[in-house]
């Protein structure tokens, strides 16, 4: 399993390479632009260039674009739900302008509406973003290391807290049996949303449970990355509340389970834990390489 963690685009895409290595990544992932607004500047192109050389020198990959955090693919409102999809088939393209293998989406709330008008509004939208901009297919990146032209769309689980939809893998699997597409549509699991979901991931017989019964319910090959967070949070508590790999409730040997499984080592692993420092990001790092190595 390749290991790397959200990088910050602070100060332009040409620095994002060099923060990585810092950390010790092996992978990467990054917003293409400011995550707390809507508006979509145009993107620098000698920066661009810069980032794409980078790259191409130290062999981080895959890249990973994060849909920012206030698109809602679930929404009824009107006016957001159609700025959600536009957001998303603005982020496919700037994800192949920057030449990233996958794109993560958020799923989202369905505030006031029912589960089931939720997940339907959810593949609607799945299939509008789909009819609008060209993606790649799930095929085309099954390494870890191969170069595809196009970004593949990931839909990330949530924990469930409030109105989310998605913490179930039922849930997901409904999602995706409405995209006419199917081939250009994948999964990104979080570890700490899998737990607060209620799967539990904290030994190596639960880790071997949980994706068995992924593997079932939606099929393993489509799984292409894991979000590895641990939990602040008991088990089931559907409340998305991140920590520190091997101090939360998953603890160390469900994230040796998880990271050394035969099912998922091929997969790259994106830290999104807590930090006041780089030392707590090399401290995550240290731990997870360790794991690997036992």
């Amino acid at each position: 399993m390749r290991f790397g963690f959200h990088i910050s685009i602070a100060g332009g895409f040409s620095r994002v390479v060099e923060r990585a290595l810092q950390k010790g990544c092996e992978t990467i992932q990054m917003f293409s632009r400011n995550p707390r607004g809507w508006r979509y500047g145009p993107m620098d192109s000698e920066e661009i260039e810069s980032f794409k050389r980078n790259i191409a020198k130290t062999g981080l990959t895959p890249i990973f674009l994060h849909l920012p955090y206030l698109p809602n693919l679930a929404s009824p409102k009107k006016e957001l739900y159609k700025a959600s999809i536009s957001s998303l088939v603005e982020e496919l393209k700037r994800g192949e302008t920057l030449g990233a293998q996958f794109v993560i989406t958020h799923i989202g709330n369905r505030l006031e509406t029912s589960e089931e008008e939720g997940i339907k509004r959810v593949g609607e939208a799945l299939n509008r973003t789909l009819d609008s901009v060209k993606n790649g297919s799930l095929s085309q990146v099954s390494l870890p290391d191969r170069q595809a032209g196009l970004p593949v769309l990931l839909l990330e689980n949530t924990a469930g807290q409030g109105s989310e939809i998605g913490y179930q893998f039922d849930q997901l699997r409904e999602i995706l049996d409405q995209v006419e597409e199917k081939g250009r549509v994948g999964v990104c699991l979080d570890t700490a949303h899998v737990f607060a979901g209620g799967y539990d991931i904290s030994t190596e017989e639960g880790v071997e449970k949980t994706f068995r019964e992924f593997d079932k319910t939606i099929g393993i090959e489509r799984l292409k990355v894991l979000h590895l967070n641990d939990s602040l949070v008991p088990l089931g508590s559907r409340k998305d509340r991140h920590w520190h790999i091997g101090k939360g409730e998953i603890g160390l040997e469900g994230f040796r389970a998880i990271v050394n499984h035969p099912s998922l080592t091929h997969l790259s692993g994106i830290m999104e834990t807590p930090r006041k420092s780089d030392a707590e990001d090399h401290m995550n790092m240290r731990t997870l390489k360790r794991l690997r190595r036992q």
